[in-house]
């Protein structure tokens, strides 16, 4: 088979094993994201190793099925973000804050303190620590959207979070790469590519943007919106990289805030969501479980990878749910966000491949990582999706009582 017609059958192929994944799960009462996941973690190096199947000779054919997961990701947080009304997320901005940077603390002294434990030089125990406190929230927004929980104050508030936990972890590593002499450029010139970056969209975004899309709106051409939307996400999405430094999928989320105060939002939100949920999603999902070849961790490396993943996760529930508490959550909303918070993803990954490249980690050591990135991403939907179900019942039997004591 030519290059081209690998790849159509690997796209089919993946798509569709998501879909049934996701369709089992639901049908299990759990987020079609869990079955879609695991689904990438049966095909991939762990069991099937679905790249390297002999009809599949295309030494390329990962990396375009990748491009594509990672065009998925972007696209649900541009999704996420256009569902979101800006005021009322700016109303979370102290509790957000101090949920994003309570989780980030929290992860680097926990972090730290294990993986030192298991006897890793100091360096890199502290980047290991550093690397693992970035949130990702594509797995979580896309929970929470199947709960129709996307809009609710902890909704909002753990999508803050995110924006603030990811500037932040993106200080840190500088301050340490710059420290160890592992990069160049230093702090200062963190700060004022994010300052460019954001000075940049607010002008984008709060002044040009509407005119633009209405322009746009009026020309006679087909489907001209959706292309000025798509090509103006992909544009945010590359800029939050490549000049703030910051992760893609954070770009892609403003823009989703930015198009949400147009009057073609919910035109957007049709259009795009048949192609980011019928293929793209799907595909991110998949992909995630495709990178996790659990065949590397052995012996030791499992009991240090279980002790990683609780100590993740522990530390987003705890330092996150407690400076949501602290800013004005209930303690049932902090909790839902501190769980909100566990995911790792893509920028866990990038971060480790980093330090793999510098030395800082070795290879079974970033297989570890990709271990955890995998199970927390597992772990997330199940435990919303347990919190969510648990506050239904409480509600229910509150109910209950109100009609017992009305009739009474």
């Amino acid at each position: 088979m030519t290059p081209a017609l690998q790849f159509l059958l690997a796209l089919g192929t993946l798509i569709a094993c998501a879909r049934i994944g996701g369709a089992l799960s639901k049908r299990l009462g759990q987020p079609a994201v869990l079955g879609e996941l695991l689904a990438g973690v049966l095909l991939g190096p762990s069991l099937v190793n679905y790249f390297h199947l002999p009809w599949l000779t295309d030494e390329h054919l990962d990396d375009g099925i990748q491009h594509l997961a990672e065009l998925g990701v972007i696209f649900l947080m541009f999704l996420a973000g256009l569902e979101i009304n800006v005021s009322e997320m700016l109303k979370t901005g102290r509790a957000a804050a101090l949920a994003g940077v309570g989780g980030v603390v929290a992860t680097s002294l926990l972090g730290f303190g294990i993986t030192w434990a298991f006897g890793l030089p100091p360096l890199t125990a502290l980047f290991l620590s550093l690397a693992l406190t970035a949130t990702s929230v594509g797995i979580s927004a896309q929970t929470l959207r199947e709960l129709g929980a996307l809009r609710r104050r902890e909704s909002l508030t753990l999508l803050g979070a995110a924006v603030i936990d990811d500037i932040l972890v993106l200080l840190l590593l500088s301050v340490f790469l710059a420290l160890t002499g592992s990069a160049a450029g230093g702090v200062v010139n963190v700060i004022i590519r994010l300052a460019v970056y954001f000075i940049g969209l607010v002008g984008l975004g709060w002044f040009a943007l509407p005119r633009l899309t209405h322009w746009i709106e009026r020309r006679p051409i087909s489907q001209g919106l959706m292309s000025f939307v798509i090509v103006t996400t992909l544009l945010t999405a590359w800029a939050a990289e490549a000049v703030g430094g910051i992760a893609a999928l954070t770009g892609a989320f403003l823009a989703g805030l930015m198009f949400a105060r147009t009057t073609a939002r919910k035109e957007i939100e049709h259009n795009l969501a048949t192609l980011t949920y019928g293929v793209c999603a799907p595909l991110f999902f998949v992909s995630i479980g495709l990178q996790a070849n659990l065949r590397a961790v052995t012996g030791a490396g499992w009991l240090f990878s279980g002790l990683l993943i609780l100590i993740v996760a522990a530390s987003k529930i705890l330092g996150g749910g407690l400076g949501a508490r602290w800013g004005g959550l209930t303690a049932s909303e902090a909790l839902r966000l501190g769980i909100g918070m566990i995911a790792r993803g893509e920028v866990v990954l990038i971060v480790a491949s980093v330090g793999l490249s510098i030395g800082l980690i070795d290879s079974a050591l970033f297989a570890q990582v990709v271990v955890v990135v995998l199970a927390t991403t597992l772990l997330t939907p199940l435990l919303l999706r347990w919190v969510y179900a648990r506050e239904e019942r409480q509600e229910k039997e509150r109910e209950k009582e109100k009609v017992a004591a009305t009739k009474g």
